[in-house]
């Protein structure tokens, strides 16, 4: 059966049918399945943005619904030409299935960071992350979609002709435009203004226009020479002058929030066994992001949240290169998905894929592997060092693979990284049990560090990289952009553990730094407060920034270096 209309019309084939269909009307279809099916998030979100549908503000609803359509449409129509409609087409319909998928099950919003951070993941974290309902889905609304578009004879009129089509759409799209303006305008104000997280769940537009900033940034960065920092750090005392090392380790952990930590006053015992050891919880710290890919090599620079990019993450040196470049052994220890850049220039170790009795299992390692073998490299220091070791921790959504049975005190627990299948009470089981591990797997490192405290001054610092929504406000994981982005996400834990030797030899006064635990701390402080623990002298210190400074019986070795006021740093 043949339908004559040149717009749209099946012809049998040997193995189907064959979709022929022009470019405009192609376009246009395309975005209608993506606005009505593939932004759902969006709709609820404006919807409760408005106070609920009613007579008052349904033209304003069916307004967005057609200056979505007019959007979507006029930057599919520019983008897709003779050769490039399908190369276009398909990639936006797999994305937009993803992208809908995962803003529907956790409520994230899609932005430049949110992208980063997916193209930083690794190929375990992005598995863990699969489920038959995601695999249905994405056959459904993306691959069978798009085979119906590969197999669509897509008919183009002769050039002249073919530009006049798009003209006329322009025109219209303009004139849509244009009087969607004039009748609501101040609705679009009012709404835009006050709930700017709209922008981020408008599928493709969100993620299109994230991954064009994202590329836009790595051929920016390809072209970037790293720039030194503190050129003249050194230690103002060596190990061999003072007759034993400083070894401090540093543990980032993954995805803990300060909230689940019964330290910092949450109702249930996730910490029994760091309240026996002498440890001060800080209570106030703030991330300086809410994902990894952002929050890790913020943390380890010398910008504040407020002055930090991406760009200059990676066009300055860290403080890393500032411990090694004053005498300072680094080591960086991994069970995660990188050290995103930070440990590019030190001595990183990726810690062991393959099964490991008790520790790794089908190349999942518990914590606990980041201190086998470790002993071995402090028996070999010859100065200081400092040790970083980045923890699994909480990551999400799979926090039931984060640690052993043992640990696996709260139940029921949920099983499954499907987080809106489970009850609240089954998720925060769940996440609570990976805070009773990262307990244990501290208290470890405390007793390793005490077994090396006769010959050297030791110390622990813990702080996690940014804190997890557990589906308050039915909002799940991380990835929030900062300004917007729910409490639970950047209220971080911070805990310190200094030997008696630590505290006698760099003038630690506890009950003074005890006094310092409910004051407002961030990210920005852990770059100062470590050149201080370690002697670091260099003009960039900044004692303003150091948690430790107050609680000294005399000025620090580094702020005898000369620091600059709150809140600035001196020339790099």
């Amino acid at each position: 059966m043949k339908i004559k209309s040149d717009r749209f019309r099946r012809v049998g084939m040997p193995a189907g049918f064959k979709l022929r269909i022009s470019p405009t009307w192609l376009t246009l279809a395309i975005t209608l399945f993506l606005v009505l099916f593939e932004n759902g998030s969006f709709w609820r979100s404006l919807v409760q943005a408005v106070g609920g549908l009613s007579l008052d503000n349904l033209g304003f609803v069916v307004s967005v619904f057609f200056f979505l359509v007019v959007v979507i449409n006029l930057g599919l129509t520019l983008l897709c030409f003779k050769y490039t409609t399908k190369l276009m087409l398909v990639p936006i319909l797999l994305g937009s299935i993803l992208a809908s998928y995962f803003m529907n099950k956790y409520g994230i919003l899609i932005d430049k960071s949110m992208i980063q951070n997916v193209f930083e993941t690794d190929s375990k974290e992005a598995f863990e992350l699969l489920n038959p309902d995601l695999v249905k889905n994405f056959v459904l609304f993306g691959l069978v979609p798009s085979l119906v578009l590969l197999r669509s004879d897509i008919t183009y009129k002769p050039f002249l002709k073919e530009i006049g089509s798009r003209l006329r759409v322009i025109l219209v799209s303009v004139a849509v435009l244009g009087l969607i303006a004039v009748l609501f305008y101040k609705d679009y104000a009012v709404v835009g203004r006050n709930n700017r997280q709209l922008r981020h769940l408008i599928n493709p537009v969100n993620y299109i226009y994230s991954v064009s900033r994202n590329v836009t940034r790595v051929m920016r960065d390809g072209k970037i020479k790293i720039q030194p920092i503190g050129e003249d750090a050194k230690l103002e005392t060596t190990a061999a002058q003072r007759g034993k090392k400083n070894i401090t380790i540093l543990v980032v952990g993954e995805t803990a929030r300060a909230a689940n930590f019964s330290l910092d006053g949450y109702g249930r015992e996730t910490n029994p066994l760091l309240r026996k050891e002498d440890v001060i919880s800080f209570e106030n710290v703030t991330s300086c992001g809410t994902a990894t890919a952002t929050s890790v090599p913020c943390m380890f620079s010398v910008f504040d949240r407020s002055s930090y990019s991406s760009s200059k993450g990676k066009r300055y040196e860290g403080l890393l290169d500032v411990l090694s470049r004053s005498g300072v052994q680094v080591l960086w220890r991994d069970n995660q998905s990188g050290c995103k850049g930070v440990c590019d220039r030190v001595e990183s170790e990726k810690m062991p894929e393959s099964d490991l009795e008790g520790l790794c299992q089908g190349g999942e390692c518990y914590d606990m592997v980041l201190l086998k073998d470790l002993q071995d490299y402090i028996d070999r220091l010859s100065g200081d060092a400092f040790i970083v070791l980045h923890q699994k921790g909480s990551h999400g959504p799979t926090y039931y693979l984060r640690e052993p049975a043992k640990f696996k005190i709260f139940t029921p627990e949920c099983g499954t990284n499907l987080l809106r299948e489970c009850s609240d009470e089954e998720i925060v089981n769940a996440y609570d049990n990976t805070i009773v591990y990262t307990d244990y797997f501290l208290s470890q490192v405390i007793d390793f560090l005490k077994k090396n405290s006769d010959k050297n001054d030791t110390a622990m610092i813990y702080v996690s990289d940014h804190g997890e929504s557990l589906g308050e406000n039915n909002i799940y994981l991380h990835g929030m952009p900062y300004l917007i982005a729910p409490e639970e996400q950047k209220h971080v834990p911070f805990i310190m553990w200094m030997s008696t030797g630590f505290e006698k030899d760099h003038g630690i006064d506890r009950t003074l730094l005890r006094g310092e635990r409910g004051n407002e701390f961030s990210h920005d402080n852990l770059f100062h407060t470590v050149l201080g623990m370690m002697g670091v002298k260099t003009k960039i210190y900044d004692v303003n920034k150091d948690i430790l400074a107050p609680s000294r019986h005399s000025p620090s070795i580094a702020s005898s270096a000369g620091a600059s006021p709150p809140g600035r740093n001196k020339q790099l």
